[in-house]
């Protein structure tokens, strides 16, 4: 996607040193291909432009941040087009984690799935009492695949996170808050003025300095994170031609629940991942070639 094609979904503002980038793809912005390739080019802006400072990523939909991604894109993909189209949300998503920039998501209504994971990639999340999260992929016969799995325990917890991923439950701002996912709730007509408060504190500090706590803190509790997204992207692609996938996202497209599932091609559909290999979940995976076992890496 070329930048003069970024405005129709994804809106740029400046307002001093505060860049705000607003989807705009109604009537839930739902995270299609378009939707990403835009944000990424504007993300590329920010960073090109000395006088930003500070990101505010908001939205323009009435009733939603994101919807998630666009299952009516996905529901066909095979493994080989689902790791291809999984590897562009997790570039959006660590695009935005090493923005040198820092980045505050402006988050009402519902911020589900690949949205929930776009959120998850910011530094600060201010959220509205109506703004709903959540990992609901599994009901699709899938798992998070653009960085949920990866960070969403680092943020949480693995007890909370499992709840949520193995659930597929949304949870409410305050709940949210109480986890410790996001940062601050405040009412719907004040959010992106407490956004905006918040910018307007991050862009007095010196910008280097700023940039190198960014990257200090991602060190330091990510500092595997490049293996373990690949790691994600794998097991994520693979469960695309399932018959759980295919169905599962059928009848999401149908407006109708998903029948109840039962382990019947467990074996044929399991050839390839790691409980299948006798691996544990922190080996065995090749993920594009790359992924090596912690005994071989020296990972603790």
């Amino acid at each position: 996607m070329s930048a003069g094609s970024a405005p129709s979904l994804v809106r740029s503002e400046r307002s001093g040193p505060t860049l705000v980038l607003t989807l705009d793809h109604p009537p839930v912005n739902v995270l299609s291909r378009a939707v990403l390739e835009a944000l990424l080019v504007r993300l590329d802006e920010a960073e090109a432009d000395p006088a930003v400072r500070v990101v505010i990523l908001a939205s323009a939909a009435a009733k939603a941040f994101a919807a998630g991604a666009d299952i009516r894109e996905m529901a066909p993909m095979g493994p080989e087009e689902a790791q291809v189209h999984g590897a562009r949300g997790q570039a959006v998503t660590r695009r935005i984690e090493r923005l040198p920039l820092p980045v505050i998501a402006a988050v009402h209504g519902v911020c589900l799935g690949g949205g929930c994971e776009i959120a998850l990639s910011c530094d600060f999340v201010i959220a509205t009492p109506d703004a709903q999260f959540g990992q609901p992929e599994i009901n699709l016969g899938v798992t998070p695949g653009w960085g949920g799995s990866q960070r969403l325990p680092r943020r949480i917890g693995a007890a909370r996170a499992r709840r949520w991923i193995y659930t597929g439950r949304s949870v409410l701002a305050e709940e949210a808050c109480s986890q410790g996912w996001i940062d601050q709730v405040v009412p719907r007509e004040e959010l992106l003025t407490a956004a905006h408060a918040l910018a307007t504190e991050l862009a007095t500090k010196p910008p280097l300095a700023l940039a190198a706590a960014k990257y200090e803190v991602l060190r330091a509790v990510d500092s595997h994170l490049d293996e373990d997204l690949a790691y994600e992207l794998e097991l994520w692609a693979r469960l695309f031609g399932t018959s759980d996938q295919r169905e599962g996202m059928k009848a999401f497209l149908e407006k109708r629940v998903a029948p109840s599932h039962d382990r019947t091609g467990w074996s044929e559909h399991s050839a390839g991942f790691p409980w299948a290999r006798g691996d544990g979940p922190t080996g065995g995976i090749e993920a594009g070639g790359k992924r090596k076992r912690d005994e071989a890496s020296g990972r603790d």
